[in-house]
């Protein structure tokens, strides 16, 4: 059997996920999940799904209408009985909560993507008149502040790169394993640093998805949608060198294709990524949380300093639209903006 694509395996996972919580919402759901899958991804409606079984739980305990009935037998007509003080009680709630002893909580973005996970569940049925209500419409987005943009300065990307190379300053244990996974390391760090991918589509990533001849990566985007990404020397370097170790590795059924393998020779996974982040940032900086997306701010930044392209920068990254991107790097447009006034003079003193 061919093996399957590293999205292809995500979006059948999410989708069985998916058939899961399914099971123990309304009946009506899975009505919506079905009208809305041309225009979302897996990821979005797994996130759905979850969203919508934490908000019936909440209506279900706390709401004397739907407490009558258990949760898979609700009507759709509950979804007109349900008013938009109900809504805000339960986006309250959300601040914090326990569900099995385990505590939540959730900030104003948070709080901002469940609203808008129901008003797109509301507005698919309004539009499709099933309901006559949309109190979900009636309710404001939390105000979002803007958020720092978190990265590594360029003296401390050199730095994490040599801890990455020498590992020195790890401990005893962890040099065990670098011993085996240096080259490994290397090459997804200058990756992600030297070319803003996302962690998914780093881990993603196919042997056959590296094409030296060009300095390029063929890399499936979010959305769907595959693109070419094109890398520099020093990307070039640690790939080639990290390739020449993986070929001569068996690995295990099911990853004979994967780029990045886990000690187990399975393909690499987002968590592992992530820990590898925060494992070798931590002994360049302790005041910053560097995570996967926070190198491809890194390389964002960097990118628009050095070519003040607001534009390339949306296109490498793969923002759909500009404006996500300007609003990542407005504070750095600002600065130029302020250079530029020093720039021109109109009369010499």
């Amino acid at each position: 059997m061919k093996e399957r694509a590293y999205h292809e395996k995500v979006n059948l996972d999410n989708e069985l996920k998916l058939r899961e919580h399914l099971q123990a919402l309304p009946h009506f759901c899975k009505e919506f999940f079905i009208g809305i899958e041309p225009t979302t991804s897996s990821r979005t409606r797994l996130a759905y799904a979850y969203d919508l079984g934490v908000f019936f739980e909440y209506m279900h305990e706390n709401n004397p209408i739907c407490s009558k009935t258990d949760i898979q037998e609700f009507p759709i007509a509950i979804l007109d009985q349900i008013k938009a003080a109900d809504i805000e009680e339960y986006l309250n709630w959300l601040k914090y909560y326990i569900k099995d002893d385990v505590e939540h909580t959730n900030n104003e973005r948070g709080i901002s993507r469940k609203l808008a996970c129901l008003r797109s569940f509301y507005n698919y049925f309004f539009r499709m008149e099933r309901i006559t209500t949309n109190p979900a419409e009636l309710v404001r987005m939390p105000k979002l502040h803007e958020k720092t943009i978190v990265r590594l300065d360029m003296d401390e990307v050199a730095y994490l790169l040599d801890e990455v190379e020498s590992g020195e300053n790890l401990t005893k244990r962890q040099k065990a394993y670098h011993a085996q996974t240096r080259k490994r390391d290397l090459a997804m760090m200058t990756l992600l640093l030297g070319t803003g991918i996302r962690v998914s589509e780093c881990v993603g990533l196919d042997l056959t998805d590296v094409d030296f001849k060009n300095n390029g990566i063929k890399v499936h985007r979010k959305g769907g949608c595959e693109s070419i990404v094109y890398f520099g020397d020093e990307v070039r370097e640690a790939l080639a060198d990290y390739i020449e170790e993986r070929e001569k590795i068996l690995p295990a059924e099911g990853s004979a294709n994967a780029l990045f393998l886990s000690m187990q020779k399975k393909r690499i996974n987002v968590r592992s990524v992530e820990n590898l982040v925060k494992k070798y940032s931590r002994l360049v900086t302790t005041l910053k949380n560097i995570t996967p997306h926070k190198l491809r701010s890194t390389y964002g930044t960097n990118l628009y300093q050095e070519s003040g392209d607001i534009y390339l920068v949306a296109d490498v990254l793969g923002h759909k639209d500009v404006n996500t991107t300007r609003k990542h790097y407005a504070a750095q447009e600002d600065e130029r903006r302020r250079q530029a006034a020093k720039m021109v003079k109109l009369r010499e003193k």
